[in-house]
């Protein structure tokens, strides 16, 4: 069964470990603006909450993508762009819902969330616990789910 990071902002505290821990992972330094996951704080309500990929079932990065460069991983499950095939169109970052997807300029990539090959780093070092690796579940699914509603109430009390 394909696992899935599930996120739950109650717990976060919007330290940012996430981010640090992410890009010195991906690029060997600490720079939140390379990390694959960014936290998004609400300061005026005490709010933090991290995006990253949902490894979408229906992934609109795959289906926009025009040289088929994005693929799901039959391991891990996470969406994955191959940086060969990649143009650097940029079109995946456009269409995705949620943002998750990045043109890193320095390493001139698209990158996003690739599970960390199956071990997630930011799940292993978030001092909070807000984020966890989970079997997809009916139950994270539903988790993910409430959690995405709750952040979209907070969005439009804020925006």
């Amino acid at each position: 069964m394909d696992k899935t990071i599930v996120v739950q902002p109650e717990k976060c505290t919007g330290c940012h470990t996430c981010e640090l821990v992410c890009s010195f992972t991906h690029t060997e330094e600490f720079n939140p603006t390379r990390s694959r996951i960014s936290v998004i704080n609400f300061e005026k309500i005490g709010f933090a909450f991290p995006v990253l990929c949902q490894q979408c079932g229906e992934a609109a990065c795959m289906k926009v993508c025009p040289v088929g460069a994005v693929s799901k991983n039959a391991v891990t499950g996470a969406m994955e762009i191959n940086d060969s095939k990649c143009l650097r169109c940029q079109m995946c970052t456009i269409a995705c819902p949620v943002g998750a997807t990045l043109y890193d300029p320095v390493a001139n990539i698209v990158a996003k969330c690739d599970l960390c090959q199956g071990d997630p780093q930011c799940v292993k070092l978030c001092p909070s616990g807000a984020i966890s690796y989970q079997a997809a579940s009916v139950s994270s699914l539903s988790k993910r789910k409430a959690s995405a509603a709750r952040f979209t109430e907070v969005f439009e009390e804020v925006g």
